[in-house]
């Protein structure tokens, strides 16, 4: 098997998509948390993505198709290699005895809830994993999940299955329900995790983030990845990417992301034409 092979693809939903690729050297020191940064050819970005798992030399990524990297991506299949797949990086997740914690996933953000859950539960700790998403047809990774936890709270947006709410409301069901939480977990939309902060807050859970702003380099080098965490600026791929969810400034790092939106929309649409003159000319 070639360096960086696609040796798996899997559809998970029509827009999400999970590849195990070959890297044994990453694969052997891989842990939960962690993320690699690739590209699929010689003129595209970096773009990060968190290990879902790493095994038998494998390392596995999952991946929405949001953006023109993830779209040539999404393009590859088994067999076809990656240009560059570097790590891991970042901290791991600090996996310790802390008694009953919950592990909240919103959508995506459950391929990276699955690994830390599955640490903390081995780890010995009881794990809530409250897993989120808009609606049944996108639920990914259910029989995963439920292996990698105590309890497997499934929530959707519109009702169709588990229950009906945000894993915020969930969560807080369970507190007012007697449940008394250790710690919290959550990863996901950045405004999933603000609000389950502001929850957390309020009732004094100690509560981890795993923040995946803008990154280029995952060295610390280029800035792209800053925050501003209890008033100090912190790079996400060097010092993170878990952080404590209270002094993480949300604000700011939305209005960060924000600011490329046009971009991004503009270089899906260039691909998107790419693909259909492609296409035409035959």
């Amino acid at each position: 098997m070639k360096q960086y092979e696609i040796a798996k693809k899997k559809v998970l939903t029509p827009e999400i998509s999970q590849i195990s690729v070959y890297a044994p050297l990453i694969a052997a020191k891989a842990k939960a948390g962690q993320f690699i940064i690739l590209r699929v050819d010689g003129e595209g970005e970096r773009i990060p993505l968190t290990i879902s798992s790493a095994a038998d030399d494998l390392v596995t990524v999952i991946y929405q198709k949001v953006g023109a990297t993830t779209l040539a991506l999404d393009q590859l299949n088994e067999g076809d290699c990656l240009h560059d797949f570097v790590g891991p990086l970042g901290e791991p997740t600090h996996v310790e005895g802390y008694g009953r914690v919950a592990v909240l996933g919103g959508g995506l953000g459950c391929a990276i809830a699955l690994p830390v859950a599955k640490a903390l539960h081995e780890a010995g700790n009881q794990v809530d994993l409250i897993g989120g998403f808009k609606t049944k047809d996108i639920v990914i990774l259910e029989e995963e999940m439920g292996k990698a936890c105590t309890d497997l709270h499934i929530c959707t947006d519109d009702g169709t299955y588990g229950y009906h709410g945000f894993v915020t409301g969930k969560l807080e069901e369970l507190i007012n329900s007697g449940v008394k939480f250790d710690h919290v977990f959550a990863i996901g939309p950045l405004m999933m995790m603000k609000f389950a902060c502001k929850l957390t807050e309020k009732y004094n859970i100690p509560t981890t983030v795993s923040m995946n702003p803008i990154m280029i380099d995952g060295t610390g080098m280029c800035g792209g990845c800053r925050l501003t965490v209890g008033g100090e600026v912190k790079f996400a791929c060097v010092d993170g990417p878990d952080f404590d969810g209270h002094q993480v400034d949300f604000d700011e790092v939305i209005a960060r992301n924000a600011t490329y939106r046009d971009f991004e929309s503009k270089a899906k649409e260039a691909h998107l034409c790419r693909l259909g003159g492609g296409a035409l000319n035959g």
